[in-house]
């Protein structure tokens, strides 16, 4: 119920905040231009009471109130929002840009930041403008400096929301520079509150820019805004108070128009429900030893994860993967099964170290730097939830080509009809009319099918799916593990497929590891699984949670050997 009002409010809000907006903009247009002459001549009308030939009297050098008050509105508002769109720039562009830079000079920035919002904006502008000295380019200055602090800790709290999402990780991994990364797939993620946040801004900015003024350290004579015509009107505020209210009543009107477009903003971002979280590349480790397995495509020994504390994540595990073979990586949540496959990819979080005796692809040396066109053409990435995959600000065909055009060097009509083949061939219902669309008219099972065509594009040798069905339904999952078995026997593509699902792994995979709290406890093939020839205690408990063979889920993954491919 509380939602549905906040609906209903948005648009009244929304539309008399941008109405009184515009008479404000009409104000500060064309006052100055018919307006001036009564604004500025002196007379011997000196303080006349509201009348017919003065709306709102006059001051004390007889120049009309109403027509000063008028055109201080042009100047008000380009002070305020100059100072506003300078706290706005450098504000999120700190705020964003840290995310992007190493952790120990983010640490050192956000404190900054926290040292700095800990004193009040206006205190701080005070400061910097009795530095600078009166006048009104100081006063935006001192007004934009002083404003910083907050807009960039709010954009590093949103970014922090949307930095760790499986898009971000994908561009990263993609080679996407940071300053593209930073306006492609993050700003506009988090473009609708901070809009709501600039319009309520202002409305503050607004008001320190007049109080600068109003205590002398803002506009000077012969130049008026808000602030300096209350400072003018305060020795006869009690003799002649239409002086003071005329401004004050403009502060207020401006103030209110713009908290009003800002509370209509935030009532339409709440109502559509838009949710605006790092992963980062880390630098490895070369302890030595020899390969164990030489003859596998993928080759993992002694992988150690480390946190910040020094607590191990994964203990020194080792496995490998050969050539057209689906490994199994199950497990409890918890347990290390994505980050053993994000230190394949080379992507593991931010604050993670990593150590390793070999860790390979083919004749890719992954402890070493590899290109990153190079590792996203050998590697395809299929995510746990379709939902946060993909940028929610983008349409689908961008993204999905976007390996292509990037890595391949393909032409966009062709990279299009590169994957509307693609998509057509994973039975993705009217292909081209997807690729138009945004993520949030896509079904969970049309994303998951676009996802894997699109890490296809590049003909992978491996493809990590790190839980790839788990919020999916049951009818959905059969299909999409349906494509990952046609691939598999298809192209020979090898998979390293994560779960925690022992009843998939069995129908699925030709080996399975088990892992539990970083180890791999036991190592058995998909077919011994099936038949409950297991000697861990772990991965018995593991079975005894699986549905049976007459379960819905098992019934239809056991249709996947007898898909035709």
């Amino acid at each position: 119920m509380p939602k549905k009002s906040q609906t209903a409010r948005s648009p009244i809000a929304l539309t008399t905040g941008l109405a009184m907006a515009a008479v404000l903009i009409l104000i500060a247009v064309f006052a100055p231009i018919f307006l001036s002459g009564d604004a500025n001549t002196l007379t011997a009308a000196v303080r006349e009471a509201p009348g017919a030939s003065h709306f709102l009297g006059t001051d004390q050098f007889g120049r009309d109130v109403f027509a000063r008050t008028l055109v201080a509105t042009r100047l008000t508002l380009i002070l305020a929002v100059s100072a506003t769109i300078m706290s706005v720039i450098i504000g999120v562009f700190i705020g964003g840009f840290i995310w992007l830079a190493p952790r120990k000079f983010r640490d050192l920035v956000l404190r900054i930041i926290d040292s700095s919002v800990a004193f009040p904006s206006l205190i701080l502008a005070l400061v910097i403008a009795a530095i600078l000295g009166p006048g009104a380019f100081s006063a935006v200055i001192a007004i934009g400096v002083a404003g910083i602090p907050g807009f960039a800790r709010i954009t590093s709290n949103m970014v922090a929301g949307v930095i760790n999402r499986d898009y971000v990780s994908t561009a990263r991994l993609l080679g996407v520079p940071g300053a593209r990364l930073f306006t492609r797939h993050l700003l506009p993620n988090i473009a609708s509150p901070l809009l709501v946040l600039i319009a309520s801004s202002f409305a503050l900015t607004l008001l320190d820019i007049s109080s600068l003024s109003f205590v002398g350290l803002g506009v000077q004579s012969p130049e008026y805004d808000f602030g300096r015509l209350l400072n003018e009107a305060l020795p006869s505020i009690y003799s002649h108070p239409i002086e003071a209210i005329a401004p004050s009543f403009m502060l207020i009107f401006s103030g209110v128009a713009a908290m009003m477009i800002g509370d209509g903003l935030a009532a339409r971002h709440e109502a559509r429900g838009h949710a605006p979280a790092s992963a980062r590349k880390q630098a490895v480790r070369l302890v030595g030893g020899s390969p164990r397995f030489p003859d596998a495509l993928v080759e993992v020994s002694g992988l150690t994860i480390t946190d910040t504390l020094g607590n191990q994540l994964v203990k020194g595990i080792s496995f490998s993967i050969n050539q057209g073979e689906i490994v199994g990586l199950v497990g409890e949540s918890g347990s290390g099964k994505s980050l053993t496959a994000m230190s394949l990819a080379g992507l593991l979080a931010d604050g993670l170290g990593m150590n390793a005796t070999a860790l390979r692809l083919g004749d890719l040396d992954l402890l070493t730097k590899i290109p990153d066109a190079k590792l996203a053409k050998e590697i395809g990435l299929v995510y746990q939830d379709p939902g946060t995959t993909y940028n929610p600000a983008l349409r689908m065909g961008v993204q999905l080509t976007e390996v292509a055009r990037v890595h391949l060097g393909m032409a966009r009509r062709d990279a299009d009809a590169s994957l509307i083949a693609a998509l057509g061939n994973i039975r993705v219902r009217q292909p081209e009319e997807r690729m138009r669309q945004h993520p949030h008219q896509l079904s969970g099972g049309m994303l998951q099918r676009a996802t894997i065509a699109s890490s296809m594009v590049t003909d992978p040798s491996l493809i990590i799916a790190d839980e790839p069905t788990t919020a999916l339904d049951v009818t959905v999952q059969a299909e999409v593990l349906r494509e990952f078995k046609a691939i598999n026997s298809g192209k020979g593509t090898s998979m390293l497929f994560i779960t925690h699902d022992l009843g998939i792994v069995q129908e699925l995979c030709d080996r399975v590891l088990v892992m539990r709290s970083g180890e791999i406890v036991e190592r058995l093939t998909g077919d011994q699984l099936k038949r409950g020839e297991v000697t861990h205690d772990y991965t018995r408990r593991l079975l005894e949670t699986t549905p049976t063979m007459t379960s819905p889920l098992s019934r239809l993954t056991n249709t996947i050997e007898k898909t035709e491919i």
